[in-house]
């Protein structure tokens, strides 16, 4: 095993956002409208996503202009439902675009989220903090590193719903595992165990990575690699690990695509860890 330290993403921006332009390019008229594991929305609602995202992130970080709730946010609770009633709002409104419109607006605001992630200084404090890793604060690295997960699991449900090769390979999946695996000690941090019990979690692909969950005197802690003991381990594919993290794939089917050996309690909190901000953990 190894510590987990930074993971810096910014070089993945340009080569993911071509990887977008490329696919929205092949996209035919009806397969905006498709549905995808995004619940109601369907293609043309996730890529309005996609530019709403970077027009927030522009807007924030390059010039200042923060939006501010009516009322403040007490809870986890109330900043998901924050969060849930802009994009709504945002999807409702795009619905005007076409097609067309909604991919010329993303190349032009492409290359300027490039260039901003590329100069955000990594170690200083970010504006927002990563909520679903259990921070109050964190360094713009780990920000930089949420907002490539959102744009590469957003791309994934496109390329889900209309049957386009995913981005599986582990130039992409390996930097979003490590970053999105950093949500379990926060999502076990209700679960009791003696110091030392720990969770192998294997991802299969290009070979096997693996991480480790160890609960340590002041709680669980992540590290690379795989422990030599382990009280319980999980194998899964890449495919679904990514859809069990981002709230794509329901607990039960997650559960039936894993294989679990040991202490099969310690995986239930896994089949509930989500590293997006969603309340719940139903799939969608």
């Amino acid at each position: 095993m190894e510590p987990i330290f930074p993971i810096y993403t910014a070089d993945l921006f340009p080569p993911l956002y071509r990887e977008l332009e490329d696919l929205l390019g092949r996209l035919q008229p009806a397969d905006w409208d498709r549905p995808t594991v995004a619940r109601a929305w369907r293609v043309r609602d996730v890529v309005a996503h996609l530019l709403d995202g970077d027009l927030r992130k522009l807007s924030a970080y390059r010039d200042g202009h923060l939006l501010t709730p009516g009322e403040p946010l007490r809870s986890y609770e109330d900043l998901v439902a924050f969060l849930n009633r802009l994009n709504s709002e945002w999807v409702a409104v795009t619905r005007r675009f076409s097609p067309g419109l909604l991919t010329e607006l993303l190349a032009f605001t492409a290359p300027r989220v490039c260039e901003l992630m590329a100069v955000l200084p990594p170690h200083e404090q970010s504006l927002f903090a990563v909520d679903w890793a259990g921070e109050s604060e964190s360094e713009n690295w780990l920000d930089i590193g949420r907002e490539y997960t959102e744009r590469w699991h957003h791309q994934m449900q496109i390329r889900d719903a209309v049957g386009a090769p995913g981005l599986l390979d582990w130039r992409w999946l390996g930097p979003l595992l490590d970053l999105s695996l950093r949500a379990l000690p926060h999502a076990y941090r209700e679960v009791p165990a003696p110091a030392g019990t720990a969770l192998v979690i294997q991802v299969t692909g290009e070979g096997v990575r693996a991480w480790s969950l160890v609960r340590e005197d002041a709680g669980w802690r992540l590290w690379r690699g795989p422990a030599p003991r382990p009280s319980a381990s999980v194998t899964l594919e890449g495919d679904c690990a990514w859809r069990l993290l981002f709230n794509a794939l329901p607990p039960d089917e997650a559960r039936q695509r894993m294989r679990i050996e040991g202490d099969a309690s310690l995986a239930e909190a896994l089949l509930a860890a989500r590293s997006v901000m969603v309340l719940g953990a139903d799939g969608g």
